[in-house]
């Protein structure tokens, strides 16, 4: 069973926050333990810190291996000016040192690369990846697609332009993952 963090609990904001504010928190939950608490009762109060120290370690080290917001940039840039059959195999090679057998599918479809690893098969449509607008017929077509090759997920490539409300939701329902700008640099640049 996968569990999923609500995104606006205390937890959530503070692993998308800078690693020091999760310590800054910490400080202030030990500081409010020396001063409100007796002395027999402060280690008790100052460890409620505990699991926020712990929260900001984590977000320390996302953070230090994150790629340089440079060249998140850079590589946006770069993905702009490339030819489809470059952006393709770019995108080929970044799941290929994920881990992933991909195959590149025929012709014009809905599917452009087939993602296999440990028995589970998911379609990538990355042909729209240069659309100011995105809406929900491509995904639709995706959709149909992962019925047709019984694939047991799809990934939906957009480096630029905006996702329809009602694509948002078409994805989300039908477990289509949006990859979207920074996203899709981030892949890109992985053990690169």
């Amino acid at each position: 069973m996968k569990f999923k963090m609500a995104e606006k609990s205390l937890f959530a904001m503070l692993l998308r926050s800078p690693w020091w504010v999760s310590f800054l928190v910490v400080g202030l939950i030990v500081l409010a333990a020396g001063a409100l608490l007796p002395k027999e009762y402060f280690v008790v109060g100052a460890l409620a810190g505990f699991p926020i120290f712990v929260v900001g370690c984590i977000a320390a080290w996302k953070q230090l291996r994150a790629p340089n917001p440079a060249r998140v940039a850079e590589m946006l840039d770069a993905v702009a000016t490339m030819p489809w059959r470059t952006f393709a195999d770019t995108l080929a090679a970044a799941w290929t040192r994920e881990g992933y057998a991909v195959e590149r599918l025929p012709g014009n479809g809905a599917a452009d690369l087939s993602l296999a690893q440990g028995g589970r098969t998911t379609l990538v449509c990355a042909r729209r990846w240069k659309a100011a607008t995105h809406g929900v017929e491509p995904l639709r077509e995706l959709h149909t697609a992962m019925q047709a090759w019984e694939s047991q997920g799809g990934v939906y490539v957009a480096t630029h332009g905006q996702l329809s409300d009602n694509a948002r939701i078409f994805a989300r329902d039908h477990g289509i993952v949006v990859l979207q700008g920074d996203a899709v640099a981030v892949l890109l640049l992985k053990q690169r």
